[in-house]
């Protein structure tokens, strides 16, 4: 093939023939290596010609190799710092379909196949008035399907969240959310070296005992999606997975699905860094070409895994609108929230909003804005909402034990009175430590994959305050349960508190989100031994287990919280206002406890017919009284819910840690 002929980077099809490319400038030689079935000996091994800018291409004329499986063998300068030589063959970075063995290293190989045609019906992508509107549910697909109540047929997750009688699509749609966010669905290292073992790159795993990457926030193959979750596949150790190339099919079936119900899909996607123990093809591909190095050809490490990507690359860059551009075209994904997009540079993100806006122009593209930089405002100059930690913090806390929240009581140190109220006006730029231009531009949450639980956070805290009352051991974990703690009466304030953190919630202005399980104050507990209290898992991201796998017979067991909150979230539906007012249509009352926060909320702004009037009580002691504008108020929910046509006038007495809201016709 002439070196200077135009080429697509991975495998594409052409009239008269398959045609490769990979792109590794550095290298010296480029096999294509060609496999009739995955775990048999190659067929054929094939030089491939490099084009002037280090482009590795085959032309195969006719079409004998379609469904087979192919690799490369790449050979280059052992004496470069900027090319990261492997023994091993290295699969395809552009191929859309990759299977794997079950081990550290992957043995990745890609399928030579033709783009299936999909059967979209009359499904289409899901599109929001106003970002506002969203109601997002962050959830690792597993983790909705695997337990034995979730009522699957264990076909595997994606038929399963599909088919599931209790949990999966099912318990969205009970719940009544609009959107679903999955934890990564492209290609990723599930399996880590073994712990305390180091391995051929010299890396060791001091950090995982379990030697298993369950949310996935290791991608090695940004085209294709993850074949763990399709039906046939196994976890076992050297299992093949990937062999029977459902997971594409099974995918997009999903994701039909959800649109049919109107619930909009969102891919949470990793393009700061890349898997770093298999055999990641950008690095043994174009290490200098896709990853952020030193001057000696050190990996950076602002992502703090040890291998960030840079965006300003070429390369990079390509690759990453690539794989937007096919998630939204081949798998009809209505948008991405960025993990660490702080990583990303303005120059890629901007080619990536217009690119995205084009193709589906109501996307949601959503950034977790920090990351090496902390940078939410420029996200929100790009009309991108972002995660809003300040929310979190100020309303929760960030740790349940020396830095809590307005929702144990405590007033965070740092903060005003004014930056509160900012908070439910949607964080804008124009008050008290504003991030947006727009409210519609906060995803506000208080509960994430990271982290506790929010019913652990609030378990943790509380037992801390029952240990110091009771003068427990100076060395007693705070994470035990301590003898004296009455679990009976913990666990009714964490659905006192659980519900109050859900209110103040969905009656601030901006996106809202919730982490699957926080609608019945899920817990991730974890008991060591028999001998030993349980201890509450604040970063499950490496257990394939029940610690992670939600158990829908604790949903039952606490139908009081569920209930709570799809109530929540049938009034943040119906009721406009609870989300897309202006700022000047809300205003604050001053109580003379700071703990008391209440603001009314003018309709006319959104064309409501009714005016609001919102009181949340963090006081953990008291009840306040509130005096109300004239006329009669219909109570909507207070700690609990109420009967249609509940009125009040005059005052209302809000007890502690509770919230009201109240509407009024106009």
């Amino acid at each position: 093939m002439p070196a200077n002929s135009t080429y697509k980077l991975g495998c594409t099809f052409h009239a008269d023939g398959i045609h490769f490319a990979v792109r590794s400038p550095l290298a010296d030689q480029v096999n294509l290596c060609i496999y009739r079935e995955y775990d048999k000996n190659a067929i054929i091994r094939l030089a491939m010609q490099r084009s002037s800018d280090g482009v590795w291409q085959h032309q195969e004329m006719g079409f004998d190799w379609e469904n087979c499986w192919y690799t490369y063998s790449i050979q280059g300068p052992t004496d470069s710092a900027f090319f990261e030589a492997s023994k091993f063959e290295i699969a395809d970075p552009y191929a859309h379909y990759v299977a794997n063995t079950n081990h550290y290293l992957g043995f990745y190989k890609a399928i030579i196949k033709r783009p299936t045609p999909f059967d979209w019906g009359e499904s289409t992508q899901v599109l929001f008035e106003n970002p506002s509107d969203l109601i997002i549910y962050e959830t690792h697909i597993k983790d909705l399907v695997a337990h034995p109540s979730a009522k699957t047929e264990n076909q595997g997750a994606y038929l399963d969240f599909i088919e599931a009688r209790k949990g999966g699509l099912h318990h969205l749609k009970q719940l009544g959310v609009n959107a679903v966010e999955f934890l990564p669905l492209q290609k990723f290292a599930y399996y880590e070296p073994p712990y305390e073992q180091r391995i051929e790159s010299g890396l060791k795993n001091t950090w995982n005992p379990t030697s298993v990457n369950y949310w996935g926030y290791m991608t090695s193959f940004f085209h294709a999606p993850e074949t763990l979750y399709a039906s046939g596949a196994k976890t076992d150790p050297r299992a093949h997975v990937g062999l029977n190339l459902r997971a594409e099919h099974e995918l997009k079936s999903l994701i039909k699905a959800c649109h049919e119900e109107g619930i909009a899909v969102i891919m949470d996607v990793v393009y700061n860094h890349a898997s770093q123990y298999d055999l990641n093809p950008l690095k043994y591909t174009d290490k200098g070409g896709y990853y952020r190095l030193d001057h000696q050809g050190n990996y950076l490490n602002d992502s703090w895994t040890g291998n960030d990507l840079d965006t300003t690359k070429e390369a990079t860059r390509n690759l990453i609108l690539s794989s937007v551009k096919h998630w939204l075209t081949e798998y009809k994904v209505d948008g991405f929230r960025f993990d660490l997009a702080g990583i990303l540079d303005w120059s890629c993100i901007d080619e990536l909003t217009q690119m995205a806006r084009a193709i589906h122009p109501g996307v949601i593209l959503i950034a977790e804005p920090w990351g090496g930089e902390y940078k939410p405002t420029g996200f929100s100059e790009r009309n991108w909402p972002s995660w809003n930690d300040k929310l979190r913090n100020t309303f929760k806390g960030y740790d349940p034990i020396h830095q809590r929240g307005i929702l144990f009581g405590d007033w965070p140190v740092g903060i005003h009175r004014y930056t509160v109220e900012n908070l439910f006006r949607g964080t804008l730029l124009r008050d008290e430590q504003g991030l947006y231009h727009h409210s519609s531009h906060s995803v506000n949450y208080v509960e994430s994959h990271d982290g506790y639980t929010l019913g652990d956070f609030i378990r943790t805290a509380l037992k801390h305050d029952q240990q110091i009352q009771n003068q427990a051991p100076r060395n007693a974990s705070i994470q035990q349960t301590n003898e004296h703690v009455d679990e009976h009466g913990i666990e009714q304030e964490v659905i006192r508190l659980q519900k109050l953190a859900g209110f103040m919630l969905f009656v601030s202005q901006g996106i809202c989100m919730i982490h699957a399980g926080q609608e019945w104050a899920r817990s991730k507990a974890i008991a060591p031994n028999s001998n030993q209290a349980p201890f509450y898992d604040h970063d499950s991201y490496n257990k394939d287990s029940d610690v992670n796998y939600l158990n829908f017979d604790e949903k039952d067991r606490s139908l009081d919280v569920f209930n709570y909150y799809q109530r929540l979230i049938q009034l943040r539906k119906e009721n406009n206002a609870l989300r897309n007012s202006n700022a000047e249509a809300i205003v604050f009352k001053v109580y003379q406890d700071p703990l008391h926060i209440t603001f009314s909320i003018d309709g006319h702004s959104v064309d409501s017919p009714y005016s609001y009037f919102i009181s949340i009580n963090c006081n953990r002691a008291e009840s306040h009284e509130i005096i109300l504008p004239e006329g009669k108020w219909e109570v909507l929910i207070t700690d609990e819910l109420v009967p249609d046509g509940e009125y009040v006038e005059a005052s209302y007495l809000v007890p502690y840690s509770s919230g009201v809201l109240l509407r009024q016709k106009q």
